[in-house]
């Protein structure tokens, strides 16, 4: 089984990293983390860069967790559908995401990656904050 996480090089990308680490540990599990864009990953605050990526690796690494890496840009695809098809795919335990506060006025114009993922997914999700 796994822990899949989703990751984005903000705050709260680095909140999930951080339960997971500790979730896998405590379950004796390997952590997918998947990294995704649905346009171009050059102007996508979302997507990892090398350095992002490296230091991810790096910090994986260092905690001693098995762990797989995944990064795709896929147009038109959420990350919500790539997070709830690949747990499905590996049988997931768990999935990780960090989640961040927004106005109402946001969700209604942007809608809620992390309500999807929370209403849809066949396995428990957690969803982190990072401090404030």
């Amino acid at each position: 089984m796994a822990i899949v996480v989703g990751y984005v090089p903000t705050p709260e990308g680095a909140a999930a990293i951080d339960f997971a680490i500790e979730e896998a540990r405590r379950r004796q599990t390997r952590m997918i983390v998947l990294n995704t864009s649905t346009g171009d990953s050059l102007v996508d605050r979302r997507y990892a860069g090398d350095s992002d990526w490296h230091a991810l690796q790096e910090r994986l690494n260092a905690a001693g967790v098995e762990h797989e890496l995944s990064q795709s840009v896929s147009a038109g695809r959420d990350a919500s559908d790539a997070l709830i098809d690949i747990a499905q795919q590996v049988g997931a335990d768990l999935i990780v995401i960090g989640v961040r506060r927004r106005s109402p006025v946001g969700k209604l114009i942007m809608g809620s990656q992390a309500q999807r993922i929370l209403l849809e997914a066949d396995c428990p999700v957690v969803a982190v904050k990072a401090a404030r």
